[in-house]
């Protein structure tokens, strides 16, 4: 099984599902580039998604074992999807958390990488520390403060780790405008997959039913007392959910 973060994520944020599921499966967490302990390639390229989807097929073919359980939260959702769109083959099954295929027109693609570019040289004018701030006070992420001071002040932390030419080269790159949309790959994407969200963040939600609709293997898993991140609100339930899809796969 192979479990893909978040933007500003790394793999340590995916802990509370390796430590629930391990018992089940052999687990792979790796650190997106760009991300935590991964390189940041010169070559912006190297950052989209679609090389990401392909860095994620090479580790899961590396292990030798055949075709592997994926899942994947945001950013590393949409990486998911494009590989199962991409090479099915490779996967057993699919849970997406809080994730999406995309942006449907040229329009929204254009808007969405202008203000990717502008939050990148905000990062780059005014520092990592002050991006991390803002980027915490989301509304999509206001969720967690339930979570606690404690895990606010170690998701800062684990945020700060993670190094501007990074997150800019991401930005660019991996953003939902820059990604190639894959809402005309789900009908034949025929990979078991389940999308997840939080009730709490009926944006995705709604996103999650119309994916869900276009694919012949796909249901919607909504998760009570969660937003955004789902995963980490409430991992117990999001695990059972992983748990039954390898099941299906």
């Amino acid at each position: 099984m192979v479990l893909l973060h978040g933007f500003t994520g790394d793999g340590t944020t995916m802990a509370g599902l390796t430590e629930r599921l391990e018992a089940d499966a052999e687990v792979v967490v790796p650190d997106l580039v760009g991300h935590g302990r991964s390189c940041s390639p010169p070559s912006v390229g190297d950052c989209s998604v679609e090389a990401m989807a392909a860095q994620v097929a090479a580790v899961g073919e590396a292990s030798g074992s055949g075709a592997f359980h994926l899942v994947g939260y945001s950013m590393g959702g949409r990486v998911a999807l494009t590989l199962a769109c991409r090479r099915p083959e490779l996967l057993r099954s699919l849970t997406l958390i809080g994730a999406s295929a995309g942006l449907a027109t040229e329009a929204e693609r254009h808007a969405r990488r202008q203000s990717d570019e502008a939050l990148a040289a905000s990062i780059e004018r005014d520092g990592l520390e002050r991006f991390v701030d803002e980027w915490m006070a989301n509304p999509l992420f206001a969720t967690q403060a339930r979570l606690g001071e404690d895990f606010m002040a170690a998701s800062r932390a684990q945020r700060l780790r993670n190094r501007v030419e990074g997150l800019t080269r991401s930005l660019r790159a991996a953003g939902t405008g820059s990604m190639a949309p894959l809402h005309d790959d789900l009908s034949s994407c025929a990979v078991p997959t389940v999308f997840v969200t939080g009730a709490e963040d009926p944006k995705f939600t709604q996103i999650a039913i119309e994916m869900a609709a276009r694919m012949p293997r796909a249901d919607v898993s909504v998760i009570h007392g969660a937003g955004h991140a789902a995963h980490l609100e409430q991992p117990d339930a999001v695990a059972a959910i992983v748990r039954r899809q390898m099941d299906s796969g």
